[in-house]
């Protein structure tokens, strides 16, 4: 009976510890790695290291100079030798180690094992990262950060800069206008493309830049950042007559870049310019980013008439997407569906687009007009997103890169104050101010009258 009752008194604690770890993990993963996760994954790293290594056929025969030392101090087998590693380095969502490679190696052997070495170590996932040549990264990610987003506190910000969501591998994603200047973004209803939009503007509002919006559905979407907006068209005439005053625009800040460039014989090359960075900050004219909210409304027609002015606008998206990055001007194109169905210059147009995101499509050919030019393999992944994951998305760019990533929620409330907040720093733009959206004053708040109560009666 008494070693009933000592069981029971050792087992209740175990039982309870057990109990709450279990639930730590699965409604506090952050704090469960921390505390649970980490040392266990170390310990786990550190002890298996070199047999997990061997068994994913990630070592090498050892030279030949450890062979003839090993021969004359033991008698022992000299097994592989594995990659040399450097030291654990512990974050909040993993581990990072780095590993020299040993001769003959790449890095591809290794991403090829990622799944085998997450098995092995206990964690979520491996990816491999070239550091440079003969160096990789092994960012070790502890648990899923994808399913409750939580952006790193330190974030490389800057001009046109904007930190809009988080990689699977735990990294920021940041939308780089200067690197990436157009972007097509694709996306089912309620698949978290609003939500990327919003961060995008919330981002950009506190920045020296114009913004410009083309929103069909009646401006529904990019009417609550109207005071940050220097432009705006709902509906198709207006785009119609917005479109021509940007290519305008683009072509005046051409003749700028031109004038600058008409120096005399023996001027320093660093003087010379072919885009707007290389003007002086007085000269330079501000960047402008053009949002373009359900682009295929742009291409739907219904009379000749129509048709004609479509045309139009699908030239001189295109001359905006081939010539706007030197004037400073940038494309960011969202709709449902992008293809070649939408009528003449539809590809043309996609072509010209850099980076591309893809949330939750309805089918296989959606995903396809977003990722299959860029990387076939993305395709699968974009077409595997769960409807109950919103704001969940494959981003790639031309040069055959992906990864997946996730928005974190973002209030309309939050993000039109944040662009209430900026209106002062909307540039002057004089061929723009016709298209400056009425931003209607806010009512004043009046204390709710008192209503007493009325006796009931018959």
């Amino acid at each position: 009976m008494s070693d009933l009752t000592t069981l029971l008194e050792v087992g209740g604690p175990v039982a309870a510890l057990g109990g709450g770890a279990a639930y730590a993990r699965a409604k506090h993963p952050a704090a469960y790695w921390s505390t649970v996760g980490l040392p266990v994954s170390t310990v786990r790293l550190l002890s298996t290291y070199g047999s997990v290594m061997e068994a994913c056929g990630l070592t090498v025969a050892p030279s030949r100079l450890r062979v003839l030392a090993a021969k004359a101090m033991t008698r022992r087998e000299v097994r592989p030798v594995p990659p040399r590693r450097g030291l654990l380095r512990p974050t909040t969502t993993g581990l990072r180690i780095r590993l020299r490679l040993a001769p003959g190696q790449e890095p591809a052997d290794f991403a090829a094992s990622a799944e085998r070495l997450r098995h092995a170590w206990g964690v979520h996932a491996v990816y491999v990262t070239p550091v440079k040549p003969g160096v990789i990264e092994l960012r070790l990610v502890g648990y899923d950060v994808l399913r409750r987003v939580r952006m790193p506190r330190k974030i490389a910000d800057g001009f046109l800069k904007v930190p809009v969501a988080l990689r699977e591998d735990a990294t920021p994603f940041v939308r780089d206008y200067r690197t990436i200047p157009h972007q097509l973004t694709l996306g089912a209803t309620l698949s978290g493309k609003s939500m990327y939009l919003r961060h995008l503007l919330a981002g950009l509002a506190p920045q020296p830049v114009a913004l410009v919006g083309i929103d069909c559905k009646r401006g529904v979407e990019l009417a609550p950042f109207a005071p940050r907006l220097s432009a705006l068209a709902t509906d198709p005439e207006q785009a119609a007559e917005l479109l021509p005053v940007l290519v305008k625009e683009m072509e005046d800040r051409y003749d700028l870049i031109k004038a600058r460039q008409g120096i005399a014989p023996g001027t320093p090359d660093e003087e010379i310019t072919s885009d707007i960075w290389g003007l002086s900050e007085q000269e330079r004219p501000v960047p402008v980013v053009l949002f373009v909210d359900e682009v295929a409304e742009l291409f739907l027609v219904a009379t000749k008439k129509d048709e004609e002015r479509r045309d139009e606008m699908v030239t001189q998206l295109i001359r905006l997407a081939q010539l706007g990055r030197a004037a400073g001007m940038y494309l960011e194109v969202c709709g449902q569906r992008f293809g070649a169905e939408l009528g003449k210059g539809a590809t043309m147009l996609r072509a010209q687009l850099t980076g591309r995101v893809c949330h939750r499509v309805n089918d296989e050919a959606s995903a396809k007009m977003a990722l299959g030019d860029i990387a076939p393999e993305a395709v699968v992944a974009a077409c595997s997103i769960a409807p109950g994951r919103p704001g969940l998305a494959v981003a790639g760019d031309t040069s055959g890169g992906w990864s997946r990533i996730r928005t974190p929620y973002l209030s309309l409330t939050g993000a039109a104050e944040t662009c209430r907040a900026s209106a002062g720093m909307v540039p002057d733009l004089p061929a723009l101010e016709p298209f400056r959206p009425d931003v209607p004053e806010r009512p004043v708040e009046h204390a709710a009258p008192v209503v007493l109560p009325h006796p009931v009666t018959d």
